[in-house]
């Protein structure tokens, strides 16, 4: 017998809200995404989520209130979906619900998603799971990435394989006889951010004005040489770390056009995913992208040339539609949560063993 669940993500470029409908089959490790949405977050609440990854004032009332525009949206998104496949709330086991992520600090052992789940299994009428992260933070893990877990349960067999998931931030999952994953540094988040400083576009449609321009090698070099980069997993990363703040210091002092930066961010982001996979598991045989980056052709081209001979392709050619495969995720580990499974890998998080993840929030 299969069972429906809704997965729910809203990741760090701040774009909207991803939905997919999927069932799980409990017998064998195959998920079938029925349906899928995507709810555009409205510029004033982009904006306030945006305001809320660094310190403010009245960040708690803020964040309340922000949290329960998210959570109207994600309702009316699942309700519209729900509708469109004729189903009712009472045939969906639950809803994974990620939320939006506003602070990770693992060096801290916290990490702040809100969403009012609450409201949403209110307003939806199915249980809600979330709050994923922390249990692995309790346990001494970085409580990120989540995803390679379920990378693992439904594409590993011992395949020499890498999963790269390029949202803001870009994360790996190496597949092979052993699984590992980290966050290998920034995805689109220094390119949108630069791309709507200068052009009033939230992204570089396929890379187009990246592509007008060229690197320029001593900032990429300076770029390269953070820390962050060098560091071994477990490790992971967000907008506390890699921000506009960040750029504009090692921008400092210089004048560059606007277009040959924008080349060098979109290089920074394939270099440190190819340097970070040649540096773990160099004899990786096919590389498999997913997240908002496989739209970027530019990003996609410098990709290949950077890991040849390996093809580098959309996950699409696994039967996993690149844009839901993290919304999908989040429905597996509500499954594997109500099912009272482990939903962590401690070899990508650094957690003390495997953990039951999730927070329930009945209808």
């Amino acid at each position: 017998m299969e069972h429906l669940y809704v997965g729910i993500m809203s990741g760090t470029s701040l774009d909207g809200i991803d939905i997919a409908l999927t069932s799980f089959s409990p017998s064998t490790p195959r998920a079938s995404m029925i349906g899928a949405r995507g709810v555009p977050f409205p510029p004033s609440l982009r904006d306030e989520l945006l305001a809320l990854c660094q310190p403010g004032a009245d960040e708690i009332r803020r964040a309340g209130i922000a949290g329960q525009h998210w959570a109207r949206l994600a309702a009316q998104g699942v309700n519209e979906l729900l509708r469109q496949h004729d189903l009712h709330p009472s045939q969906v086991a639950a809803i994974g619900s990620h939320g939006q992520t506003i602070r990770h600090h693992p060096e801290s052992g916290f990490s702040v998603q809100i969403g009012a789940p609450a409201l949403l299994a209110e307003l939806c009428g199915i249980d809600v799971i979330c709050d994923f992260r922390n249990r692995d933070l309790a346990a001494g893990g970085e409580g990120a990435p989540l995803v390679p877990a379920f990378h693992a349960w439904l594409l590993g067999d011992q395949q020499l394989r890498a999963v790269v998931n390029i949202g803001g931030f870009a994360n790996l999952t190496l597949l092979g006889e052993c699984v590992s994953g980290f966050d290998s540094g920034p995805g689109n988040v220094l390119l949108d951010h630069w791309m709507h400083r200068h052009n009033g576009q939230l992204f570089d449609a396929d890379g187009a004005w990246a592509r007008s321009g060229k690197p320029i090698p001593e900032l990429l070099g300076e770029m390269l040489a953070d820390p962050y980069f060098g560091r071994s997993a477990p490790k992971s990363t967000g907008r506390e770390y890699f921000h506009p703040a960040w750029l504009e210091q090692h921008l400092r002092g210089r004048l560059h056009d606007p277009e040959d930066v924008q080349a060098t961010l979109l290089e920074l982001t394939a270099r440190t995913i190819a340097d970070a996979l040649e540096r773990s598991q160099p004899q990786t045989q096919e590389v498999y992208i997913c997240g908002g980056g496989v739209r970027n052709g530019r990003l996609m081209e410098r990709l290949q040339q950077l890991l040849a001979p390996r093809q580098v392709v959309s996950t699409a050619a696994l039967g996993v539609d690149p844009d839901w495969m993290e919304a999908i995720a989040f429905a597996w580990l509500a499954w594997r949560c109500q099912s009272r499974q482990p939903g962590n890998l401690p070899a990508v998080t650094g957690a003390r063993g495997e953990r039951v993840l999730g927070a329930v929030y009945p209808a």
